[in-house]
């Protein structure tokens, strides 16, 4: 198992012939199982900054005042999208999904995947049914200030914000290879230890996002959407929902130390090579009005897009884990 990574929740190899048998393990054996299982490979949305999130939804979707500025307002989500670079986004969150549904396919179903499995996983992953509900939750949350994403898709279209969503997207797609993650982590820790101003920078950025209880609380939301699914399928007997709640809870402390350590590798990799003044332009975006609504909206869209796929992958387990047709 690749131990401490957050990644999104993703299986690729499925499920062959002998499964875990809940009958053999006993039920809270396997409640434990599964919930170590989910704690260990983090099953939740660590997107950093644009590409950094699954967390709180904002509450009830923002809708435009009138029906005469709801086009407009859909327009210009429209244009906000169209430079976000939201294919390349989604085509390594997928890839992240199909190497992740491999760590759990391994961790839960010990004889291994299977073609079953494989194909439950990439119809979950699926890159254009993801993005377009991605792309309706965003809109939905951000329909009733068109000033601010304005705002948004002016600094994301110049030359700064391009390069710097290249950056975002390339450092997760790095992050596809563990040794990769883990020199990160090292270099991480060193820039803490020889005191880097950069650490300082990214320390701002964190802060003015709260991005480590924003996804912890996110990575939460998607682990008990995942547990969810699997007692649906009848995995693991019927539990009470509090039942659940506790065990997904126990997570909490793990989960915010995995997201601080990993939020400083990811964003250290990332943003190394912008200057101090291209990183000081980036918090002061996100630390501005506009930042702050549009970094709410995005945690909005990845929670409401991914907390399902949560849901399905957790069943699709779950029924995996019995033997029974995915």
């Amino acid at each position: 198992m690749r131990k401490g990574k957050i990644r999104s929740v993703a299986p690729c190899r499925g499920w062959r012939s002998r499964p875990v048998a809940v009958d053999r393990l006993g039920k809270r054996q396997a409640r434990d199982y599964l919930s170590d299982a989910v704690l260990k490979e983090g099953l939740v949305m660590i997107l950093s900054r644009f590409a950094l999130v699954v967390a709180l939804a904002l509450g009830s979707p923002l809708h435009a005042e009138t029906a005469v500025e709801a086009p407009a307002a859909s327009a210009s989500v429209q244009a906000l999208a169209d430079v976000l670079q939201l294919d390349a986004l989604f085509q390594v969150l997928r890839d992240e999904g199909l190497a992740h549904g491999e760590s759990l396919a391994e961790d839960m179903f010990p004889s291994g995947g299977g073609a079953d499995w494989d194909a439950s996983v990439s119809r979950i992953y699926d890159v254009a049914q993801l993005r377009g509900e991605f792309a309706k939750a965003l809109g939905q949350a951000l329909a009733a200030d068109p000033a601010a994403v304005a705002e948004v898709t002016r600094f994301f279209a110049s030359d700064l914000g391009q390069r710097i969503l290249t950056l975002e997207i390339e450092a997760r797609r790095t992050f596809l290879d563990q040794a990769a993650e883990e020199a990160a982590q090292v270099a991480a820790d060193d820039a803490a230890a020889a005191k880097d101003p950069k650490v300082a920078q990214l320390r701002r950025m964190i802060e003015a996002a709260d991005l480590v209880e924003m996804n912890v609380a996110g990575s939460l939301s998607g682990n008990l959407a995942f547990m969810t699914g699997m007692a649906s399928s009848g995995a693991y007997g019927v539990l009470p929902p509090d039942q659940l709640l506790s065990d997904v809870w126990g997570q909490e402390d793990q989960l915010r130390a995995d997201t601080s350590t990993w939020l400083y590798s990811y964003l250290g990799l990332a943003y190394d090579p912008l200057t101090d003044a291209e990183l000081d332009a980036y918090i002061a975006f996100w630390e501005s009005p506009a930042g702050q609504h549009f970094n709410g909206a995005l945690f909005a869209a990845f929670d409401s897009t991914f907390r399902q796929v949560s849901l399905e992958l957790g069943k699709a387990a779950g029924l995996a884990m019995q033997g029974n047709d995915i």
